[in-house]
């Protein structure tokens, strides 16, 4: 409280220093120099009529240095005080046109900060092209998958990329290879047999999708603790998590981590183009969300996405619908540059890799929109095929990203930029002022001796 008020005391002694001094230097301005003349004149006439005779050619100029004491900050708001008996606000050192220009200059500070990250026709334009040229690929060319008597199909692009997976690993060399026990892992269970603590619904066909280990992410950390272990780690379709130990596997364990890591992506490559693959990034982590009614048949969360990995909502289709979420990035990165490039800067400064606001303010911005646009029509695209497999998960997980940045941005780091940006523009005009007043001070130090008491 203490603190308070004298922070209270020392503006309050700054404004009515500010006023006085204000003050004098208008008593100054208001010095008639006719009435200064006719003094003058009038003091020469009274020196003549007394016998003085006032030669100035005969006036010697003595070349000594005046000087001048400047008083203490302490005397300074003692005078002050004395003078100006009321309190004096910040307002009252000010004239109104004076205050109306310092509400310009404010509002004029909001409005270039506006301007670094308020995207331009151009760049809104450039993210809603990407976005629903994403969407429209989506819908055409990605698809959504289904069985068919000649395996997994989808949309042109998706059977594309479909084929060239089964062409880079072929399925005689992917059964060998699956055979050998280079492959082999200790949490590749397709039934209870083996089994001490039951997993709900694990079988030839589900196995990969309730083992942690099979999930392209994260069985680089849960396959690699159980190569390492000899253990299986599964969330079983009910929603239980389970780590145990299977005997009769327990010869596949590894004590070296660089070999666990190195088993753990070759069991990746044998299962890759299996009939039933590798599930989705992630997609394992579902069968913990047992709750939902959705639907006709009043589905969980959790049997939605079993059902979509059984009808081939794969890893491969996965990345399959991958190509739309790139192309944004892909032609909002591209086109940010070349326009940056065309407003003069350099390719270097020009180069959006970074999603630093303070580097690229707007990047993440037109980001944000083109992934909004292709989220929204994927949810028109489930809507009427009424079909989960028709959502693009890599878009969602894309748009998460990216509304999370976003949110961030006008939550906490906008409000924080803003203030240092105003801050350091004001910094650089009272740096102006103060560099004025060393300039002043050196001019006057040339002339007079200057104490300070």
């Amino acid at each position: 409280m203490k603190k308070k008020q004298s922070n209270i005391n020392n503006e309050t002694n700054i404004n009515k220093v500010l006023k006085y001094q204000e003050k004098e230097l208008d008593n100054i301005k208001s010095i008639n120099k006719a009435k200064l003349e006719e003094t003058i004149s009038n003091t020469e006439n009274i020196l003549k009529d007394i016998g003085y005779s006032v030669n100035y050619n005969n006036l010697s100029i003595i070349n000594k240095k005046k000087t001048i004491i400047v008083p203490t900050w302490e005397d300074m708001c003692k005078e002050a005080s004395e003078e100006i008996k009321e309190d004096v606000s910040i307002y009252d050192l000010f004239t109104t046109e004076e205050l109306t220009s310092n509400e310009v200059a404010i509002i004029n500070l909001n409005n270039e900060y506006k301007a670094l990250y308020k995207l331009d026709n151009t760049e809104i334009a450039i993210s809603v092209f990407a976005g629903l040229l994403s969407a429209v690929i989506d819908i055409l060319l990605i698809g959504i998958p289904h069985r068919t008597t000649n395996g997994l199909k989808a949309g042109k692009l998706s059977n594309y990329v479909r084929n060239w997976f089964e062409k880079e690993f072929p399925e005689t060399d992917m059964e060998e290879l699956a055979n050998s026990k280079i492959s082999k892992v200790p949490y590749d269970a397709q039934d209870n047999r083996n089994t001490h603590i039951k997993i709900e619904g694990l079988s030839a066909y589900y196995h990969r999708l309730l083992t942690l280990g099979h999930d392209p992410f994260l069985g680089l950390l849960f396959g690699v603790f159980d190569i390492l272990n000899g253990t299986m780690t599964s969330i079983d379709k009910k929603g239980k998590i389970v780590s145990q130990v299977i005997d009769s596997y327990n010869d596949r364990k590894e004590k070296d981590i660089f070999e666990a890591v190195t088993k753990q992506i070759i069991h990746f490559k044998s299962d890759v183009t299996t009939s039933m693959g590798l599930p989705a990034p992630f997609m394992s982590v579902f069968n913990l969300f047992q709750f939902g009614d959705i639907g006709k048949e009043e589905q969980t969360i959790a049997e939605i996405v079993q059902g979509m990995y059984y009808e081939g909502y794969d890893f491969i289709h996965f990345c399959s619908s991958s190509i739309p979420t790139m192309l944004i990035e892909a032609i909002v990165r591209i086109s940010y540059a070349l326009k940056k490039i065309y407003e003069g800067n350099t390719i270097k400064d020009s180069i959006p890799f970074s999603l630093d606001r303070t580097k690229n303010l707007k990047l993440c911005t037109m980001l944000f929109i083109s992934h909004s646009i292709a989220c929204s029509v994927n949810v028109g695209k489930i809507y009427f095929k009424k079909n989960p497999l028709a959502i693009n998960y890599p878009e969602w997980l894309t748009f998460a990203k990216y509304s999370y940045k976003q949110l961030k941005w006008m939550i906490m780091q906008k409000p924080q930029l803003k203030e240092a940006y105003i801050n350091n523009k004001l910094l650089d005009n009272l740096q102006l002022i103060y560099d004025e007043i060393d300039n002043t001070y050196h001019d006057y130090e040339d002339k007079y001796n200057i104490i300070l008491s």
